[in-house]
């Protein structure tokens, strides 16, 4: 099994449940008791929002090809990046990573398309909803990708940063997200709703939707203990 690379720390609260899900998957996934080789570089989520926010692409890419530099010094052979966000360069750091890298964004799109899926809302940090990384693939697939409105996006942005991102998760944050998915349900007929930040699931876990949600998270962690790496693809 190729040793897989996890820039995590972006944030905390997600990795810890990347690592398990790895761990735990393969073990399923092979029906013995197994540990599979595996390395974490923790970066911080804070300046990955930070630098996105700016519109900082150069120096986003240099963080994270940092990071992703000493995954493979440590025998990574493939890589992934435990934030959605991070992925506003991940072409940059395709071309420049010394593993291959496996895509959050892709996963999930390759998901709505499996479900058939036509319109689908977004949440995710302010660089994600308003940016165009997470929509491209989805539109070159076929599939119209909705945001909230400026207000709530601005809600929804600063509550991952300063409540999420700590591990803190309120009840009336909570229920207000919930009323977000639920106005877009009704307002601009989406389909679905794409928990674009890893740390979403902790605010919508026991939440009951009208309408089927794609956790980022949970996709991307399936894929990368189920799936052979992009060289094994051949």
């Amino acid at each position: 099994m190729k040793k897989l690379g996890l820039i995590g720390g972006v944030g905390p609260e997600s990795t810890i449940p990347y690592y398990r899900g790895i761990i735990y998957g393969v073990q399923k996934k092979l029906n013995k008791p197994f540990f599979p080789p595996l390395v974490i570089e923790s970066l911080s989520s804070f300046e990955v929002i930070r630098m996105s926010s700016q519109k900082d692409r150069e120096g986003l890419t240099k963080y994270l090809l940092k990071g992703i530099q000493n995954l493979a010094a440590a025998g990574a052979e493939v890589g992934a990046l435990a934030c959605n966000t991070g992925h506003i360069v991940f072409n940059e750091l395709q071309k420049q990573s010394p593993i291959p890298l496996v895509s959050i964004v892709e996963t999930a799109c390759a998901e709505a398309k499996r479900q058939g899926l036509k319109k689908i809302g977004l949440l995710g940090t302010a660089a994600t909803m308003e940016g165009n990384y997470f929509k491209i693939p989805f539109e070159e697939a076929g599939i119209e990708i909705k945001i909230p409105e400026q207000a709530e996006r601005d809600y929804i942005a600063d509550h991952i940063l300063n409540e999420l991102e700590l591990g803190i998760v309120k009840e009336e944050t909570a229920s207000h997200f919930v009323e977000i998915v639920e106005e877009m349900s009704k307002i601009q007929n989406i389909d679905a709703v794409i928990l674009g930040c890893t740390e979403l699931p902790l605010i919508f876990e026991g939440r009951n939707l009208s309408i089927p949600s794609l956790d980022t998270m949970q996709l991307h962690i399936c894929l990368l203990y189920t799936s052979p790496s992009p060289r094994d693809r051949g």
